[in-house]
């Protein structure tokens, strides 16, 4: 059984999931992607939405149990087990957006501004971070902000 049917995943990427990919292979963000996962050793395959898994990453940074590059979703367990985790992968999906969004990798200083921001203000990275916010806070393991919305 492919990853795509353990998913559920019947048709192929939508449009705007192709552009997406497409945008991410043009702005460089998924071939870095690539090649931190090949350099990483992981084991990858084809994932839902035009998404490429790289599970087995075992490097200590970034210290998430997973993190996307372009159209890339490194992932500290198996492939299975991030399918297993919709909420999680759609949360790493709407990052891969956010590069496309962002042109590739001027992603990476917007998104470190926003996590020192986020730290600063409540001592995480992710609770007051605008990029963890839009991805969904919960689905990405953050903690909600206490009170009323931090930004």
């Amino acid at each position: 059984m492919t990853l795509r049917q353990r998913a559920g995943i019947q048709h192929g990427p939508t449009t705007a999931q192709r552009l997406r990919r497409a945008a991410n292979l043009l702005n460089g963000s998924t071939l870095a992607g690539l090649a931190v996962a090949l350099a990483a050793r992981t084991r990858m395959s084809r994932g839902p939405h035009g998404l490429v898994i790289a599970a087995g990453y075992r490097w200590r940074l970034p210290a998430a149990r997973a993190f996307t590059l372009g159209n890339v979703v490194l992932y500290r367990g198996s492939a299975v087990d991030l399918l297993s985790r919709p909420a999680l992968l759609g949360h790493e999906e709407r990052h891969c957006s956010q590069y496309a969004w962002c042109l590739g990798f001027p992603f990476l200083p917007l998104y470190l501004a926003a996590a020192g921001w986020s730290v600063l203000r409540t001592g995480n990275p992710g609770t007051a971070n605008i990029f963890e916010r839009r991805a969904g806070l919960a689905a990405g393991g953050y903690p909600a902000p206490a009170g009323s919305a931090v930004l």
